[in-house]
């Protein structure tokens, strides 16, 4: 569901499966045309905000991939769900997605949300590790695309919707502190962090925990974005004038949404061109106690354009994980009705280590690590 930059990529991955057919339904036949003559899938022209329409689309298919953006996810959700389709989501929804169990579970469906890079393949880590500590102290995750060639003025071009990419800068900041659930507001608390390969990025509140905050028991858990530097000033002088509002105000008579206008502006710029080559970066730290000693698991990823493919990072390192996920159902790995969080996967002996051999299979690489008594050894 979706045939924009996350769904087509999911449909190339798919369509090299065997024994998979691979169709993509999206409102825009143009979208449809590019996907179905690069990869082969085949083409739904649907209205996916209508859930009714959503039910008839995914009638005829075992599995479904939820591609569309934030506003629809949820609704889209519950309409596959009730019409009992297991399914695989990378909206960032803002609603709990896990207050739809109860409905998996009466239709006999099994839903993984959440499922891109972070949120996603950060949940399944700290899952694992959690899984793997006797107790859990701390959880840092810190992820960020960007471009690789930095232009003025915003040294910033965005690999998804529009309205997603701001929502970042607008949603409130869920952290978890001394065992509570905070809230921050976004782009707060900045800091520099120095990673190999890109250089200082500077790194700052997002609503990125997303189900960790309450499904793991971690007295410290929190998820910052990073940019290149100067990136959060920016973007807190466009909040402070109003540009990320969307309620109307009066421009000569006529009601303008300042978060649609700005998106309008500004995309453009924000807009990678053709070839334009970017990077994914993140790195995922827990720390805890296994055996009464002090142990840590880090994972580190840099991932880069992918030249063979002309296909961007982002839409790699987000699509890639859903559709290995998205697999795992299909085979019945993962069978127990109910909506899941990649960290409930994560915890599952063997699993994390399916969809990281199946990422590396694809070129993204992650550097895993653990430190216990002061002493560093490769994780596999």
């Amino acid at each position: 569901m979706g045939g924009g930059i996350i769904g087509s990529a999911m449909a190339m991955d798919l369509a090299r499966e065997p024994f998979v057919e691979v169709s993509v339904a999206d409102v825009r036949p143009e979208a449809l045309d590019r996907v179905a003559a690069k990869y082969g899938a085949g083409k739904v022209v649907a209205d996916l905000s209508d859930p009714d329409v959503v039910k008839r689309v995914v009638e005829p298919f075992d599995i479904v991939l939820g591609a569309i953006s934030s506003g629809l996810g949820y609704r889209t959700l519950r309409a596959v769900l009730e019409a009992g389709k297991n399914t695989c989501d990378v909206s960032f929804m803002a609603e709990n997605a896990l207050d739809l169990t109860d409905l998996a579970k009466e239709r006999g469906a099994v839903a993984v949300v959440d499922c891109g890079i972070a949120p996603g393949m950060s949940n399944m880590m700290v899952g694992f590790a959690r899984a793997e500590l006797d107790t859990c102290q701390s959880i840092e995750i810190y992820v960020g695309g960007l471009p690789v060639v930095r232009s003025w003025p915003f040294e910033y071009k965005v690999g998804f919707a529009p309205h997603d990419a701001i929502e970042e800068y607008v949603r409130p900041a869920r952290l978890v502190e001394h065992g509570k659930l905070v809230v921050r507001e976004a782009l707060s608390e900045p800091e520099l962090l120095e990673f190999p390969g890109v250089g200082t990025l500077e790194a700052f509140n997002t609503d990125g925990l997303r189900s960790l905050a309450y499904t793991l028991d971690a007295p410290f858990m929190r998820e910052k974005t990073l940019r290149y530097p100067g990136h959060i000033e920016q973007m807190r002088v466009l909040r402070s004038i109003g540009l990320f509002s969307k309620d109307p105000v009066d421009l000569g008579g006529t009601p303008v949404v300042p978060l649609d206008l700005l998106a309008k502006l500004l995309f453009p710029k924000w807009t990678f061109e053709e070839g334009e080559e970017d990077l994914t970066v993140m790195r995922v730290i827990v720390d805890g106690m296994r055996d009464g000693e002090p142990r840590r698991y880090t994972w580190d990823l840099l991932d880069r354009y992918h030249q063979a493919t002309s296909m961007r990072s982002m839409s790699r390192t987000t699509a890639f994980p859903a559709t290995r996920v998205a697999m795992l159902l299909a085979n019945k790995t993962v069978r127990e009705p109910g909506v899941y969080a990649p960290e409930h996967l994560g915890k599952t002996p063997g699993l994390l280590a399916s969809v990281l051999d199946g990422l590396a299979k694809r070129g993204i690489v992650f550097d895993a690590k653990v430190e216990e008594h002061q002493k560093t050894s490769a994780m596999g």
